[in-house]
């Protein structure tokens, strides 16, 4: 029998990137799932902050080639993989000159929200999708966390509902911590329409364009919502805590072994 396949798309992990403690959690999981016998991969924004010689990345020149499509320009998609520390698992990161080579993560150095956060998410999400299609490796979960992952649930059940490497893709959203007082750009939805099979009203879910108004999206198109802090949004909490139809695991603490994670990724 093969082994189960657990994708993360993640917007940090440590020990690359630690945004929020949950950075932390993404590394233990991914660690306890492969040392379980769940075969994983991990993709996440190489954004410039993130040493490449430090962490030992190198090009993934098998992937090289893949052109990404956000609001009708191409931006070039490279790909850099490292191991994870301590780990016999392997990382990839997603690397666009435009998007994620500044020193700054979401603001510049005078604290201002950069203009096309919602462009890099969109470019994150489908550039994380399309790698999985070049890697020709169908996840049987999907676990996305970090709002910056916000629009992959959507996507793989719209834009990409046709591609056969997610038929059977189960999808973990994770609702974490509010990270951001300042809302998407007006037209962030009409940008985020990446191809045909994708319609405005299908990102109605994110119309608020604020941090939960993402989550919000998310969440909706997920199998299993998962809750990553002690005090999430008391809005999400009463939309989704008890949403029908889907599975639904709360915090259960900072010193938790995880297990209640590998039991859901099991149970689909």
């Amino acid at each position: 029998m093969s082994k189960k396949r657990i994708l993360f798309i993640a917007t940090e992990m440590s020990p690359y990137l630690e945004l929020t403690e949950f950075a932390e959690i993404v590394n233990k999981l991914a660690i306890k799932s492969n040392e379980t016998g769940l075969e994983v991969r991990c993709i996440m924004p190489r954004f410039g902050v993130i040493n490449e010689r430090r962490h030992r990345l190198h090009e993934v020149v098998r992937l090289s080639g893949i052109n990404v499509t956000v609001d009708n320009d191409d931006y070039p998609l490279q790909i850099k993989v490292a191991s994870l520390p301590n780990a016999r698992l392997q990382v990839y990161f997603l690397e666009n000159e435009d998007f994620f080579k500044r020193k700054q993560i979401f603001h510049d150095d005078n604290e201002r929200w950069f203009d096309d956060n919602g462009l890099r998410s969109i470019f994150f999400c489908k550039g994380a999708l399309e790698t999985v299609k070049k890697f020709g490796w169908a996840p049987d979960v999907i676990h996305c966390s970090g709002w910056m992952s916000c629009l992959a649930p959507a996507y793989i059940r719209t834009a990409y509902k046709r591609e056969p490497v997610f038929g059977n893709s189960k999808i973990v959203f994770t609702i974490g911590d509010t990270t951001f007082p300042e809302k998407m750009p007006i037209d962030f939805t009409k940008k985020a329409l990446i191809n045909a099979n994708i319609k405005e009203k299908d990102l109605e879910s994110y119309k608020e364009l604020t941090n939960t108004g993402l989550y919000r999206g998310g969440a909706t198109y997920a199998d299993a919502i998962t809750f990553s802090s002690e005090n999430p949004d008391p809005v999400l909490v009463e939309e989704f805590g008890k949403a029908k139809g889907k599975k639904i695991l709360n915090f259960k603490g900072w010193d938790s072994d995880l297990t209640e994670y590998l039991e859901l990724y099991n149970s689909f």
